[in-house]
């Protein structure tokens, strides 16, 4: 099966695709590279997923042989793979200990295109509580679907609470914790400055498609969003 460029969030890839450079999904996910080299294979969603270049269709043997990335926890790569030590030292929030009341969320954002129909997912866990939301935004890109399903997950906890947000997202964690100049989307991030300030809140970096069960939950229902074009309000377990 032949491969063509595109792009996966923040990436350019080698993905699958059919003779006629349309993406070649099984079960909503598509085999990509991130280099030809790559000696792992990995799979993304296919809302996650925007052609790019000028539809050049590439041989099967553009790209190595690839055995599939093994699923891991959040110890595991971004990638799938080994993590950098940039990637260790954000994750290790996730490890921190969190007081007995704290709320634990999973956030994650699509788009069909950057910018294109948008979509967000967020997982919260209360105790033996969980909650689950898919929205639609409409047309957005990638990085305001990311902040704006945090947005969500915080206005979800009460506000005496304390709460851990993870992302996959290093561009949300950069403008809404390490002092990133924001270039764009400047009013939706002062707003959510302003909603973290007083409130104990930790947002930590998770590897996004590693096999971290919530993250991929909350990814499987921002894509939810994308392709059904509809949001489906808070629903809860527990």
């Amino acid at each position: 099966m032949p491969w063509r460029k595109a792009r996966f969030k923040d990436s350019e890839v080698l993905a699958r695709c059919d003779e006629q450079g349309r993406l070649a999904a099984q079960g909503g996910r598509v085999e990509i590279r991130y280099r030809a080299t790559d000696k792992r294979s990995y799979n993304a969603s296919l809302g996650n997923l925007v052609p790019v270049g000028d539809g050049e269709i590439l041989p099967d043997d553009a790209c190595a042989e690839a055995e599939p990335a093994p699923a891991r926890g959040t110890q595991g790569g971004a990638r799938g793979g080994s993590m950098s030590k940039a990637q260790k030292s954000e994750a290790s929030g996730a490890n921190k200990p969190l007081p007995d009341n704290a709320i634990v969320a999973y956030t994650d954002g699509a788009c069909s295109g950057n910018p294109g129909p948008a979509g967000v997912g967020v997982v919260i866990i209360d105790g033996k509580q969980r909650r689950e939301l898919s929205e639609y935004l409409g047309t957005a890109t990638n990085n305001i679907a990311e902040l704006t399903a945090i947005e969500l997950a915080v206005r979800a906890a009460p506000s005496d609470r304390p709460i851990c947000v993870h992302t996959d997202s290093q561009y949300a964690i950069g403008v809404l914790t390490k002092g990133w100049k924001a270039k764009a989307n400047q009013e939706l991030i002062a707003g959510l400055r302003e909603l973290l300030k007083g409130r104990h809140v930790e947002i930590v970096y998770v590897p996004g498609h590693a096999g971290v069960l919530l993250n991929e939950r909350a990814d499987v229902l921002a894509v939810q969003a994308v392709q059904q074009r509809k949001s489906t309000p808070w629903q809860s377990w527990g």
